[in-house]
């Protein structure tokens, strides 16, 4: 027995590759197949199931693409109905992959076709369970994603408090526990920051699991969620009715413009998006581009701020073209006109017009606040604000930065922080798109900030 957890942490996802005497199973692939593939590459194996938890809403499935390239059979739960062939899995049917058995557990609540595989050893005893959106460290999966479906959250969450009380947490203390998500995800509300643990570490600690009164469950499962980033809705509905294979999104969008092309696209209504680390872009950037780092959780922010057609254009670190557009596809993410070729420095050789961030330390960003001249602006999650912040500073989390354009203060100077400094470029760049010029980034963010002799506090968000 082989099992390998393939972590992606853009999109704060795990799909997991099974392995028994040659034979090999997927669980929730992410849409490019090469990961999946190289792992039978070098273990001499063949797949021949893909089993799919529920319809995805935070990212394309690969499934497709690999059950062509592998003619594997993809296996949904009941309830899953899709535009293209699948097997239902009937509540308990069991699948053989060498010498170990996957059974299928429907378990709906996050969504009415969400199923778990239940994976039994070579002597048939339970020993994990791939939990999709179902059971995460520390949560469960949110009970509001199926829009207008009629279907209420209350619904799904009372169907989710019977799911966990008579198929999951009968289940032995020792069975490894595999979700879908880690922490980041907007998939829960809270998720820890393991990315496994056992049906008895739950047990003990997570709220969902220890709950045994089925009203409070409801009630505290659809109090104070977030609003679902505006891509889900369209990324679920992509992975029922189907795409097209990744190869051919990358051959269409992974194109260089020339100058002239690329400012042709822009001038037409093209959003720019620069996809170079914060500490890169800060130095220099073309006007108007809004800065989403490869090296954090690129395709959720993504998909959280830039509307799923909006079309794009690119500009990235040298020899990260063909990877932005992938892991922008992941997202469904696929009218990008291209990516400017040369990059940043094409642009500067040829004279043409660049724009700064100023950004200071966190004991720089102390004494300016002292003066009184300035605002702290938190960009961080609710959660996180309501933790603890500094004295006085404005909250508005990232997410809503759109929202707020005409709400904040184009005449005053904000420092905007968050946790470590990723989130405060994002949004300083929403900002400086959107008019604000009186910005400032945070080196660091909130992690440098709370060592320093400055007044925090702990309260409600303000705005």
């Amino acid at each position: 027995m082989f099992i390998q957890q393939l972590y992606t942490s853009c999109l704060a996802e795990a799909a997991y590759y099974i392995e028994s005497d040659g034979q090999a199973a997927i669980i929730d692939p992410i849409r490019e197949t090469t990961p999946y593939l190289s792992l039978c590459e070098q273990r001499h194996s063949k797949i021949t199931h893909i089993f799919e938890t529920h319809f995805h809403a935070d990212f394309i499935s690969g499934h497709i693409d690999l059950a062509k390239q592998t003619g594997a059979k993809i296996v949904y739960g009941p309830e899953a109905n899709t535009n293209y062939p699948v097997y239902n899995a009937k509540d308990g049917e069991e699948f053989k992959i060498g010498k170990l058995t996957i059974k299928a557990i429907h378990t709906p609540g996050h969504t009415l076709e969400s199923t778990c595989y239940l994976l039994l050893n070579e002597n048939n005893q339970p020993h994990c369970i791939f939990s999709g959106d179902t059971l995460f460290v520390g949560d469960v999966g949110r009970p509001d994603l199926l829009d207008g479906s009629g279907i209420s959250k209350e619904f799904l969450a009372g169907k989710l408090f019977d799911s966990l009380n008579t198929k999951i947490k009968v289940l032995p203390d020792n069975v490894i526990v595999y979700p879908a998500h880690g922490p980041g995800s907007a998939c829960g509300k809270n998720i820890g920051k393991e990315t496994w643990s056992t049906i008895g570490q739950q047990k003990q600690s997570n709220y969902y699991l220890k709950e045994n009164n089925r009203e409070a469950f409801i009630k505290n499962l659809t109090t104070g969620i977030m609003p679902p980033p505006m891509y889900f809705f369209e990324d679920a509905r992509i992975n029922k009715q189907g795409y097209q294979p990744i190869d051919e999104v990358v051959l269409r969008n992974a194109k260089p413009l020339s100058i002239e092309k690329f400012k042709e696209h822009i001038q037409q209504g093209a959003l720019l998006l620069d996809s170079r680390n914060a500490d890169d872009f800060e130095k220099g950037f073309i006007p108007d581009a809004v800065n989403i780092g490869l090296n954090g959780q690129f395709a959720n922010w993504l998909g959280t701020l830039i509307p799923i057609k909006q079309k794009v254009v690119l500009l990235t670190e040298k020899g990260k073209e063909e990877e932005t557009v992938i892991r922008a596809a992941r997202v469904g993410y696929e009218n990008i006109a291209g990516y400017l070729e040369g990059g940043i420095e094409s642009w500067k050789n040829n004279g043409q017009e660049f724009h700064t961030i100023s950004s200071v330390d966190a004991a720089t960003f102390t004494n300016l606040l002292k003066t009184g001249q300035y605002i702290a602006l938190d960009v961080r999650k609710p959660g996180e604000y309501e933790s603890s912040h500094v004295k006085d500073s404005v909250f508005v989390s990232l997410s809503d930065i759109p929202q707020h354009y005409n709400k904040l203060d184009k005449s005053k100077t904000y420092l905007i922080y968050c946790g470590g400094g990723y989130r405060s470029m994002i949004a300083a760049s929403l900002l400086k798109k959107n008019g604000f010029e009186n910005i400032v980034n945070v080196y660091g963010g909130f992690g440098k900030i709370k060592d320093c002799s400055i007044s925090l506090e702990t309260s409600q968000p303000v705005m």
